[in-house]
């Protein structure tokens, strides 16, 4: 070999292996480390935050993709993914870590499709929602740790059975014609979650989301809600019924996107289950109470489904390159769906944004809010729509629109002030009557509609 051509040989080998070291389970403070070298290696489109701290203390840290890191811009939509919620389900945390990493060294590249998703999405990565339970699995190693093992978090508490239930208030309200979108909390909900969770539900409450995906193991498939069916048991039985939502037909087009991406998900049959074009409905798989992507969708404007990726919960680090490959286009293809259906700014008279305004689509009876600068983010499938906004104290707004199938079609909401006529005074006697006794208000009707996983 030429001499010249050794060290240039060298190089190569060193590239060869740090990337092959790169696939690698994380503790808390090697993950850290990674989250923060993303961070310094693209620091004009990252931010790190952290949204609160686990039992043991260790923080639920994000990693943000934005063109303006820590700003919410109008009508660029909000996207989330959370990994290892179940500590012993090891890959989505490993995928995030690489997607991370991804984004940043193909924004660095130029790469036109990351690019743009960067520049038109606001994206928020948390790798890791249960950090203590994962300690409790990784310290069991990939070979002999148990299917529980590290599943719950400190507490021992499973954090996708700990969202408050607001599947059985839903079911109830709608056979009395209630709401079924931004149902509100019970009032002692607080005592009832764990730290992670409540981390978890007031980031979810500070942040307009429009769609999120949280990453599991143990099985193959892109699960969508419900995941809790009305009638859960039948003499003691788990019972399985296909449970939609009202958003059902956009749910299984969400889902097959990312399964159709993935390299063997869309197959069907995998760790011994078959699923349909690598989807399913939850509770047509299994019944689950106080999960959080039921949550997401009735207590926000947030559209999540849940991801299994392996079949093995904590699969070895040679696989790991693998399964990264198998789910990078995935990855990138699912936040692209977040960009599609209608998006616009509601406003008065004055131009000035209505926050909370309540977004309706005729014939789908999901309502989705404005945020606080008045924008809002429809998800739909491309077809023709009857939208109506309305406000407390507004007179609302209905137009029909077409959506395609490609870029979000742009429909705005100018709200006019709902006038409060007075009657006519009355005089009898001489004297005049009392104006204030006789003025009836008219007040707005609309209100603010507003393995195991």
């Amino acid at each position: 070999m030429a001499r010249w051509l050794r060290p240039l040989v060298g190089a190569l080998l060193l590239l060869e292996v740090a990337a092959a070291l790169s696939f690698l389970h994380h503790r808390y403070e090697e993950m850290v480390q990674a989250l923060f070298r993303v961070q310094s290696q693209c620091p004009y489109v990252t931010r790190i935050y952290s949204i609160g701290r686990s039992v043991e203390g260790r923080h639920l840290y994000v990693l943000e993709f934005s063109d303006y890191p820590g700003i919410h811009e109008p009508l660029e939509p909000e996207f989330k993914y959370v990994g290892n919620m179940h500590g012993n389900e090891v890959l989505g945390r490993e995928l995030l870590l690489q997607l991370s990493e991804f984004l940043c060294e193909e924004y660095r590249r130029g790469n036109e499709r990351i690019t743009r998703l960067i520049h038109d999405t606001r994206i928020h990565i948390m790798p890791s929602m249960n950090p203590d339970g994962y300690e409790v699995a990784a310290k069991q190693g990939p070979d002999s740790n148990g299917y529980l093992t590290g599943r719950n978090n400190a507490n021992g508490v499973d954090l996708n059975r700990n969202f408050p239930d607001l599947n059985t208030f839903m079911y109830y309200s709608g056979e009395i014609s209630g709401p079924n979108h931004h149902i509100p909390l019970p009032d002692n909900w607080k005592s009832q979650v764990e730290p992670e969770t409540l981390a978890v539900i007031q980031w979810i409450s500070s942040y307009n989301f429009v769609l999120s995906a949280n990453l599991h193991g143990g099985a193959v498939v892109a699960n969508y809600p419900y995941d809790k069916s009305q009638d859960q048991r039948v003499r003691r039985h788990r019972r399985t019924v296909n449970t939609p939502t009202p958003d059902d037909k956009l749910f299984q087009k969400l889902a097959k996107t990312y399964s159709y991406a993935h390299s063997w998900m869309h197959r069907g049959w995998n760790c011994g289950d078959y699923f349909a074009d690598g989807i399913t409905n939850g509770a047509s798989w299994y019944s689950l109470s106080k999960g959080m992507q039921d949550f997401n969708y009735l207590y926000t404007n947030c559209f999540e489904i849940t991801l299994e990726l392996s079949c093995n919960k904590f699969p070895p680090e040679e696989d790991l390159e693998r399964q990264w490959m198998a789910n990078r286009e995935a990855l990138v293809a699912f936040i692209e769906e977040v960009h599609q259906g209608i998006k616009g700014m509601v406003s008065d008279e004055n131009n000035n944004g209505i926050a909370g305004a309540v977004i309706s689509v005729q014939g789908i009876s999901h309502d989705i809010t404005s945020g606080d600068m008045g924008d809002y983010f429809r998800l739909l499938l491309p077809g023709t729509y009857t939208v109506t906004a309305s406000a407390e104290g507004y007179q609302p707004q209905t137009v029909t629109t077409t959506v395609g199938p490609a870029a979000p079609s742009l429909v705005h909401f100018q709200l006019k002030q709902d006038v409060v006529r007075k009657p006519p005074e009355r005089k009898a006697s001489g004297t005049r009557t009392n104006s204030k006794a006789l003025q009836k208000k008219v007040v707005p009707r609309a209100t603010r509609r507003g393995t195991q996983r």
